[in-house]
């Protein structure tokens, strides 16, 4: 792929605010970041057995970013979380599951993260071109009223049948029925592990207390960073988390332990201070932070998708997990985003803020 070296000039007039901040209240010394000798410095001595090991070391030497340390994943559970009309009707090819693996191998992305469907229809053909991760568990849109509840899809052992690396799994922290996931993902994690595959996290707050009549926390700096530190409680190999928005969601909200006096400490309000605490709350980044790269928005999409990546890059982060931004676009359109995306963490003048 080529790497594109005009990162600054597609941030305009933001390029110094994102390339020149250097975070001083969690610095990056504190940090373990990302590197080719990651998995050794961070699981060499822990409880994953050698199983595991091999399949994240699949996982991080596959693809464009291979060996660099750093994450690029396409993600398409649309169909299911967003109902597959409103996903795919701008690109009707991704009705076809093998389009949808095709994407992730053309533009050199680390692994292709779907459901047992599509992933598993295309299985003995893909398996063992690129690393497969299963979502296991899935909010479905065909409910009314929708409860907004993760619901298992299948079982870990299926997942491993078809050759994949790795499971995925929601939680959405904060909803009522929170308690119920973390108790089967945990659950499904440790069964995971036991079969060698990895383990990765969709760590979501999901509220309606969350948003209040002036602000929506959902995707603020200290609710997302618990969320992650519960996701890694439960040995999550690494994190997937929303780019923060905002900060002080106990504080406005008025719940959970909180102190004025440790915003001050550990976070300012620039956008990689609060990815900061994000990746802080990994674990000190040892456990890797992806961020999503959310909807797609149109002509915007490759400057919202280049600024997520700086600014997860910068924070400490491990990489981006972008899917609605690539595949809502025509084929060759796709790759040249998710390359454009690459690039910033090949790039060697982008470094840890």
């Amino acid at each position: 792929m080529k790497i594109n070296e005009n990162i600054a000039e597609l941030l305009g007039k933001k390029a110094s605010f994102y390339l020149d901040h250097v975070c001083e209240k969690i610095t990056k010394d504190e940090l373990q970041t990302p590197g080719k000798d990651g998995l050794d410095q961070v699981f060499g001595n822990s409880n994953r057995n050698p199983q595991v090991l091999r399949s994240l070391s699949q996982l991080y030497k596959h693809g464009n970013l291979g060996s660099t340390g750093y994450l690029s994943i396409l993600p398409i559970d649309q169909g299911i979380e967003h109902s597959a009309a409103f996903s795919f009707y701008k690109n009707r090819d991704y009705f076809d599951p093998e389009n949808i693996i095709k994407l992730a191998i053309e533009a050199g992305c680390n692994a292709v993260a779907s459901t047992f469907g599509v992933l598993g229809l295309n299985a003995r053909k893909y398996a063992h071109k690129i690393p497969f991760i299963v979502k296991i568990n899935h909010n479905e849109l065909l409910t009314y009223p929708n409860s907004y509840d993760q619901t298992l899809f299948g079982k870990v052992k299926s997942a491993w049948d078809m050759g994949a690396v790795a499971v995925g799994a929601t939680i959405y922290f904060g909803s009522k029925e929170s308690n119920r996931q973390l108790k089967e993902i945990a659950e499904a994690f440790e069964e995971a592990h036991s079969l060698g595959m990895a383990t990765i996290l969709w760590c979501y707050t999901r509220n309606d207390a969350f948003k209040t009549e002036t602000e929506d926390y959902h995707t603020s700096a200290d609710l997302t960073g618990q969320a992650n530190h519960l996701g890694v409680t439960i040995q999550a190999d690494i994190i997937k988390q929303k780019l923060p928005t905002n900060n002080f969601g106990f504080r406005e909200i008025g719940f959970g332990k909180y102190d004025d006096a440790m915003y001050k400490a550990l976070t300012t309000d620039h956008p990689i201070d609060l990815c900061r605490l994000q990746a802080a709350n990994c674990y000190m980044g040892k456990i890797g932070l992806i961020n999503s790269g959310g909807g797609s928005k149109g002509e915007s999409d490759l400057v919202e998708a280049v600024t997520t990546a700086v600014i997860n890059k910068r924070a400490g982060g491990t990489g981006l997990i972008m899917g609605r931004k690539a595949f809502q676009k025509p084929f060759a359109e796709g790759i040249e985003l998710i390359n454009a995306v690459q690039s910033v963490y090949l790039n060697g003048k982008i470094t840890i803020a």
